[in-house]
């Protein structure tokens, strides 16, 4: 038995399971019953399934009533840092401390008139707001794929205008009861910079001390190398430098090279 032959809802819930132990060092039939709202039973089949599918099994203490994980402990699965406060902050209010995110909410009905764009291959008609010039103006373009950065989702398009692929924030496109769209004329160029992946080196501010550097290797995960590297679409490059804020002059990192990947 493995993670991949259990059913949709055991799996999340031995995730779960995993990640309260890799996290919390504990774990016991509350969360799962609090979390998932199934039975005292159903939560005793996961854990003895949990049990079976672990290299590390927990020790069970019988007075707590609860699993404690050993210094040996080997995570099932990874968890990004928004799944670890997410488990973290559940009985530790102290924790409730994350920070207000933007509210880019995209129009539903502008999304899915790009999205029936895409999906039967035609041009559609938008008007766009540029961040450049403020005006918004009509253009046509030939929609691809959508993408996320991190902070807001984008749609890649070929734009007849610019006679380039661009990116779009569908936000900034003018809701319109119905946006004209058209059969596409030519078949659409490669997208050369979407294809090509490249390798972004990155390492602490030159200006930093080497005292300073040591610290921020260790708080970034390469205390024992000079630099990390990072491997993205061409296309993308441009938004791990935003999000990393490599273009900072305060930032603690700093873009050392970035090199094309030969495929």
């Amino acid at each position: 038995m493995d993670l991949e032959s259990l059913n949709h809802a055991q799996r999340e819930r031995i995730l779960l399971l995993d990640q309260c132990l890799t996290w919390k060092g504990q774990a016991n039939r509350r969360d799962l019953i609090v979390r998932f709202e199934i039975s005292t039973a159903q939560a005793a089949v996961d854990f003895r399934t949990y049990l079976s599918l672990t290299r590390t099994p927990p020790v069970y203490d019988a007075t707590a009533k609860t699993y404690f994980s050993n210094d040996e402990h080997s995570p099932l699965s990874d968890a990004g840092p928004e799944q670890v406060f997410d488990l973290l902050r559940e009985e530790s209010s102290h924790l409730d401390a994350s920070i207000p995110l933007p509210n880019r909410a995209m129009d539903p009905a502008v999304v899915a008139q790009l999205y029936r764009a895409m999906t039967n291959e035609r041009d559609i008609l938008i008007t766009y707001t540029s961040m450049n010039s403020g005006l918004s103006e009509p253009q046509w373009i030939s929609p691809v794929r959508f993408h996320f950065d991190g902070e807001a989702i984008h749609l890649r398009a070929w734009s007849h205008k610019h006679g380039e692929y661009r990116d779009y924030l569908p936000i900034r496109v003018l809701k319109q009861n119905s946006i004209p769209t058209r059969d596409r004329s030519f078949p659409l160029p490669f997208d050369t910079d979407w294809n090509q992946f490249v390798r972004l080196r990155i390492c602490p501010r030159s200006e930093l001390s080497d005292a300073q550097a040591r610290v921020v290797r260790l708080e970034y995960g390469f205390p024992e190398q000079t630099h990390i590297t990072v491997e993205t679409r061409k296309a993308l490059a441009f938004y791990v430098m935003r999000r990393w804020r490599l273009n900072d002059d305060k930032a603690r990192l700093q873009l050392e090279e970035i090199e094309e990947i030969e495929l």
